[in-house]
């Protein structure tokens, strides 16, 4: 038999290396990656993907982002190659014995580290590329030395679409004609992204150092630089404001000869030609880039898009394109320091012809994240072909129709059907998405073939009934048209229709191929007669990114059409399900989604499917007030008296670690040296790189301890731990902080180890930066430091009730939803899967004649309950109880468990956590509660179904099972 050959070795090496320890870098263990790497890596690593912090973020890398940022650190880092060669012998070496492969990997174009992540549509690359950069510069500035690391970086856009994208991530969106740099995604994400203690570092390096196209070798920047351009600079044309609309299938045609006599005598006579002393100064200085590029001692290059950056086949020439020889030319002086990363989701050159073409992939390609791993891992929208018996009955001409001198004289019959089978479909989904969500707009995309076709395209539908607003109509010939001032409000229009209702449907040609990155656009139609694989797999990635994210109901509606799809079966809703019209030239493309179940074929009778499946939105019932919770939430006064805190640091806990044991196993005798964070010059006589802290003495470890205990406590009770207004609920731990610094320096000299300490004496400073140590001392002050704060009196606190029924509505699959009496909702939702004992517990209490209200808490909608606790190791998390439960007297804070569950460490915590919180509530004065005694349960399903079988009541079970706090008795002695 034989055997495969595998077109992406690099990536399988890697993963063989990489994969199986990501387990364990998520469970917060020590892998030996983590090992491996230096201290500031392994302290990323863990920040980004460790499930202790990943838990208390809204947003997390996936699981294709991860692997890409994985597989490039260890390449680079771990590996430390510095060709691709090297990676090749490193991870691959029986893939060099290919046909061919030795002599490509060989050419003096791969003789620097060279990675390329194929990466699907819609998948976040750009976050990837984030993450990469942090990574370099934190260790370049950590040790600049190291010749693997660098501060200097040029991001390379194929055009201004995805130029203007990245000048968003990293300088923030203009407003007011300037950038905003608290709108970049690096900052907006920063929870993500960096650290804590390293922000500071990170946002001046880039408010300082990013250098746009026009500034490349003009900006001069102190500790490195971000430049970001287009490829047109390194090419040395005039920039276009978007991709040539040719329809050409391999990119990188050769300049014409009238761009190349531009580009030998710039300056051109006449006004007319733009020729204002700027342009004529910008045009005489066109070299310059490239120098200033050239003569940096090191670079990273990021290629975003990067299919368009490399060689153009053509018969058995392989040509360089212009741009790829700039940056063979900039790498010519570094050596193994200029790195280039390439993010593609179509990263091949296409050889041959007819029945002989095929796909030339990057040799240097490793990570391969396709877009059916991303559609099985629901990260992008699933595909259905709309196949209409009227489309496939047509000619296979779907071209416009034209007169003898080729000019278009109208749409042909054929693409008159597409348009309608699209409209029919946008409608579809434009009713009953409003019904779930009225502020969702789904999109429908034409494609056109060129720029002749799309006033036709405009004028059919506007016969259709679509008005002039419901139309936008995107491409370079309307931009001649309106001229640049008019078109700018066009293009602001443009990348802002997920939020708006319209326009309804965007007309195109190739201008939004790459960059146009929306999330609603539901409906294709390609009128396009080319079958060039890159630019139909281009057309599908605009319609990718979901447009569903964060609702429970819907995520299991999503997981049920990808189920069904991979059985060949129609979906039962069409939630984040993008939809195309037919079109010949895409059968075969289609054909290997359909046969790998990842796409399915819906025809006709789709058009009576339930746009949104069995999902419902249920309103307050009639009457709701008399089953409604009022929930005392205590606010602080903003002028009120603190009580100071009172921490023995005497008292507390001591290490479970041995310091001399310790200090043998950190051994002596390594050479740190401090430099500034800024100009790299040394100023001190050490400089600590280990744990999860970095620091540059000892009383810059306490004052770092500090900050890392009040800011998690602060943050866990916060939406935004940036604002003192928004932390004011613990409003102690600021207020104290030199007191705090002051008990952890008493602690670590006089009683963590059972004995003094002196820190300062010879290298015993090391062993408080051991990750287990550190993680000690921070869990034993933060519990404290919580108790402290629970048991505060709260008689003088301000209190503002929230209501339940401020939630107007929520979402319930009708096929599990549990009808429900005592309740401002006639229906509550239970999972399909695994929702038994909740189903149980709201049927069994709802019969319940002294039970006057219940409710089932929506985690992100009732999110004003969500409550802080910290966890075994010391991070704080947040949960949200299952029930509330109301009688006559009491109010009971209900938590359903499975039986295996009760007995987890955080379970347990989070016990704490919520007795405290009733008892805190207990505290005020009764009028303030509603004459209420709240009371915290948790249940376990055997006791549940035990109660019910017996006939008891569900309120004599939570009477029974309520927590109550265990007063400690004083120890008798004999005197």
């Amino acid at each position: 038999m034989i055997q495969q050959r595998d077109l992406f070795p690099l990536a399988t090496g890697i993963s063989k290396l990489v994969d199986s320890q990501i387990p364990d870098i998520v469970a917060g263990l020590q892998p030996e990656l983590l090992r491996q790497v230096t201290p500031t890596t392994a302290e990323l690593l863990k920040f980004w993907f460790q499930h202790d912090f990943c838990d208390i973020r809204p947003l997390n890398f996936h699981e294709g982002q991860r692997v890409a940022i994985l597989h490039v650190i260890f390449a680079h880092e771990v590996l430390g190659v510095k060709s691709l060669r090297e990676l090749y012998e490193a991870v691959a070496g029986d893939a060099v014995l290919d046909g061919g492969v030795l002599s490509e990997v060989t050419r003096d174009r791969h003789n620097h580290p060279k990675y390329a992540a194929k990466m699907a549509t819609g998948t976040g690359k750009t976050w990837v590329l984030n993450a990469l950069l942090v990574w370099q510069y934190l260790n370049k500035i950590a040790t600049p030395s190291d010749e693997r690391f660098t501060s200097n970086f040029l991001l390379v856009a194929p055009g201004l679409i995805v130029y203007d994208r990245l000048l968003d991530s990293f300088q923030g969106k203009t407003i007011d004609g300037e950038r905003d740099f608290t709108t970049s995604d690096i900052y907006k994400q920063r929870d993500l992204f960096i650290p804590e203690n390293y922000r500071t570092q990170v946002f001046g390096f880039l408010q300082s150092s990013i250098v746009t196209k026009d500034d490349i070798g003009r900006k001069v920047t102190g500790s490195g630089m971000v430049a970001i351009t287009n490829w047109h600079l390194l090419a040395g044309q005039e920039d276009p404001d978007f991709l040539a609309e040719e329809d050409v299938e391999a990119p990188g045609r050769e300049i014409d000869a009238k761009a190349a006599v531009e580009s030998f005598f710039p300056l051109t006579p006449g006004t007319a030609a733009g020729n204002s002393l700027a342009v004529l100064d910008r045009r005489f200085s066109r070299g310059g880039p490239l120098e200033a590029l050239k003569d940096l001692p090191d670079l990273m290059v990021f290629n975003d898009e990067a299919h368009h950056i490399h060689e153009v086949r053509k018969s058995e020439e392989v040509t360089d394109v212009e741009w790829q020889k700039s940056l063979l030319e900039i790498a010519s002086t570094k050596g193994s320091r200029f790195i280039q990363v390439d993010f593609s989701a179509t990263p091949y050159n296409e050889v041959g012809s007819g029945k002989k073409k095929n796909r030339q992939y990057f040799p240097h390609i490793v990570v391969d994240f396709d877009l059916n791993a991303a559609m099985r891992a629901g990260l992008v929208k699933a595909l259905a072909l709309d196949k209409r018996k009227d489309v496939a009955a047509l000619p296979l001409d779907f071209k416009a129709e034209r007169d003898e001198q080729k000019r278009v004289t109208g749409l042909s019959e054929g693409q008159r059907v597409m348009l309608r089978a699209g409209l029919k479909k946008l409608q579809i989904l434009e009713q009953q998405f409003t019904v779930t969500d009225p502020d969702k707009h789904p999109k429908l995309l034409v494609i056109c073939e060129d720029t002749n076709v799309t006033p036709h395209v405009v004028d059919f539908l506007q016969s259709t009934g679509l008005s002039e607003d419901d139309i936008l109509r995107v491409d370079s010939g309307r931009k001649q048209e309106l001229g640049a001032k008019d078109w700018e409000p066009i293009r602001e229009r443009l990348f802002d229709v997920d939020r708006h209702k319209q326009p309804k449907v965007i007309v195109s040609v190739l201008m939004l191929r790459e960059g146009f990155d929306v999330n609603n656009i539901c409906v294709i139609v390609p009128l396009r007669s080319s079958v060039a694989p890159i630019l139909l797999e281009q057309t599908v990635g605009r319609g990718l990114r979901l447009m569903w994210r964060g609702n429970e109901q819907i995520d299991e509606l999503k997981r049920e059409t990808r189920d069904r799809i991979a059985q060949r079966l129609e979906p039962t809703n069409y939630f984040d399900v993008l939809f195309i019209v037919e079109h010949p030239a895409f059968s075969q493309f289609y054909d290997e989604l359909l046969s790998g179940g990842l796409a399915v074929e819906v025809g006709d009778d789709s058009d009576s499917t339930d746009a949104t499946g069995d999902l419902a939105h249920v309103d307050l019932r009639e009457g709701y007030q008399a089953y409604d919770f009022e929930v005392p939430i205590i606010i602080r006064d903003a002028d009120e008296e603190l009580k100071k805190p009172s921490v023995d640091p005497t008292a507390l806990p001591t290490s479970k670690y041995q310091v001399d044991w310790l200090i043998k196993q950190i051994g002596k005798g390594d050479q740190f040296v401090s430099h500034d964070a800024q100009t790299g010059t040394q100023y001190g006589d050490y400089r600590v790189d280990g744990g999860i802290l970095t620091a540059t003495g000892y009383n810059d470890y306490l004052s770092r301890m500090t900050t890392r205990i009040t800011e998690a406590l602060g943050r866990n009770l916060t939406s935004s731990a940036g604002k003192y207004k928004e932390i004011s609920q613990y409003p102690i731990l600021q207020a104290y902080k030199p007191l705090l610094t002051g008990w952890l320096d008493t602690y670590v000299r006089r009683r963590m180890f059972k004995q003094d300490f002196d820190p300062l004496e010879g290298e015993n400073w090391r062993v408080l930066l051991l990750d287990d140590v550190a993680h000690e001392i921070a869990g034993v002050f933060a519990t404290k430091l919580t108790e402290a704060q629970e048991t505060q009196s709260v008689a003088e606190a301000l209190v503002q009730h929230r209501l339940l029924s401020e939630v107007k509505t929520i979402p319930v699959r009708s096929s599990s939803a549990v009808d429900v009496k005592k309740c401002i909702y006639p229906k509550l939702p239970v999972p399909i899967k695994g929702g038994g004992l909740e189903r149980a517990f709201i049927e069994w209490a709802d019969q319940d004649t002294r039970v006057e209200a219940i409710i089932k808490v929506h985690e992100y909608r009732h999110g004003f309950l969500r409550r802080p606790y910290l966890k075994a190791d010391g991070m704080p998390a947040q949960y949200s109880p299952d029930f509330l439960v109301r009688t006559d007297t009491d109010l009971y804070v209900v938590e359903t468990k499975a039986q295996s569950a009760l007995s987890d460490e955080n379970v347990k915590r989070k016990q704490r956590a919520a007795l405290a919180w009733c008892e805190q509530i207990n505290q005020l004065p009764e009028y303030l509660r509603g004459d209420l005694s709240w009371h915290y349960v948790l249940l376990g399903e055997s006791i549940v179904r035990d109660w019910k079988a017996k006939n008891a009541r569900a309120s004599d079970l939570l009477d029974y099972a309520r927590l109550r706090r265990v007063e400690a008795r004083p120890q008798e002695t004999f005197f």
